[in-house]
């Protein structure tokens, strides 16, 4: 068994560390494919608005001709020069349940970070800000919301074998229109909206809400800094992230919060067409778009992948608002019976409180992992 690196430039050898996770998910029910443009593009710096600032290397373990794993490993220079940090992401890990393979592995993006001068390495966290992260250590019976990582139960093993400890988990939690919402957040919701001026503005078109991404860009770059990883996204990015999420939103189901004509926070969020890209492999063409158009008509769920109220709001019960956002937009679309409230970090104790109080259960966790690079 050895380690390779890929070059970007060898499509051969692209195609391969692409094709791994279908070869080693082959038949699985619950594991959704990433689609396949969007995989692409992490591999292509011309492409990607990451390399406009950071790089990254892939490497396959092989056996043979056979290959038995993978990796990346991110500098992601913007993330170290606002922590003041040095650290390496590792992500898009995958590989056969064998420990030998797993240290190859983190040991090869390891001394490829060391040479870099990064001395830690932290993960799985990818290239954009839209990109779920962590090891799936429990929920493994749930199909993952879309985006978010779904791996099989050795996983979290392998890594831990290769000299990884868990810096913290992101919990994730279901709800369904009929759980009980209790009546004062809606008395507290409809009271700040008369008293201090707050507003939600929902959408009828796409292109409404993508006249609003540069405001949305900066109301994230103030809403979630208190985030362990947190980076500012460039404008770039934004963009990526927007178009990512306009290509399957429903726009009544985003909601933005106002005061006055300041935004305030927002709530994300999409219909779940994960049964969708597992029958198309993740390829919208040449008939890919039509399990998605089906699929908008079928699904019972959609997913929260995103809240957040700018910091000056917090105190003037914006949580309230948020909270009452999430439930009306599931209850005021009788489509859905079901919501995936996706990855929480398991720090912000206040939110997960609230959101337990209100009988919303966990049923995923995934976790971070890091090493030091000595």
């Amino acid at each position: 068994m050895h380690i390779d690196r890929v070059e970007l430039a060898n499509r051969r050898r692209v195609g391969r560390f692409l094709d791994l996770p279908f070869r080693l998910y082959r038949g699985h029910p619950l594991w959704v494919p990433p689609f396949a443009h969007e995989a692409r593009s992490q591999l292509d710096p011309r492409r990607h608005p990451f390399y406009q600032h950071s790089e990254a290397a892939f490497f396959l373990a092989m056996d043979g001709d056979e290959v038995v794993g993978r990796i990346s490993a991110l500098d992601n220079t913007r993330h170290n020069a606002h922590h003041g940090a040095h650290t390496a992401f590792f992500y898009l890990f995958d590989a056969v349940d064998d420990q030998e393979v797993a240290r190859a592995l983190f040991a090869a993006a390891g001394e490829w970070a060391r040479r870099r001068g990064l001395d830690r390495l932290w993960g799985p966290k990818g290239f954009s800000h839209i990109e779920g992260q962590g090891i799936l250590v429990e929920g493994f019976e749930h199909r993952p919301a879309m985006g978010v990582p779904y791996n099989h139960p050795y996983y979290g093993s392998l890594v831990e074998a290769a000299g990884l400890a868990k810096t913290f988990d992101f919990v994730s939690f279901q709800m369904d229109r009929n759980f009980h919402f209790p009546e004062r957040y809606l008395e507290v919701a409809a009271k700040l909206k008369q008293r201090r001026g707050f507003r939600s503005v929902t959408f009828r078109t796409k292109g409404e809400l993508r006249a609003l991404i540069p405001r949305l860009v900066q109301v994230y770059n103030e809403a979630f800094v208190e985030v362990q990883g947190y980076t500012p996204m460039t404008e770039a990015e934004g963009r990526l992230v927007a178009e990512r999420i306009l290509s399957i939103a429903d726009p009544a189901l985003i909601s933005l919060l106002m005061r006055e004509d300041e935004l305030a926070g927002f709530v994300i969020a999409y219909p779940d067409l994960s049964a969708a890209i597992q029958r198309c492999r993740g390829r919208m063409w040449p008939t890919g778009w039509l399990h998605l158009l089906r699929e908008l008509r079928r699904t019972r769920w959609i997913n929260f992948n995103g809240a957040g109220i700018r910091q000056a709001y917090r105190g003037l019960g914006g949580n309230a608002l948020l909270y009452t956002e999430l439930y009306r937009i599931l209850i005021d679309h009788p489509q859905y019976d079901f919501a995936d409230l996706a990855q929480v970090q398991e720090t912000n104790t206040r939110m997960i409180q609230e959101v337990t109080v209100l009988g919303v259960k966990a049923h995923k966790r995934h976790r971070m992992y890091e090493v030091a690079l000595a």
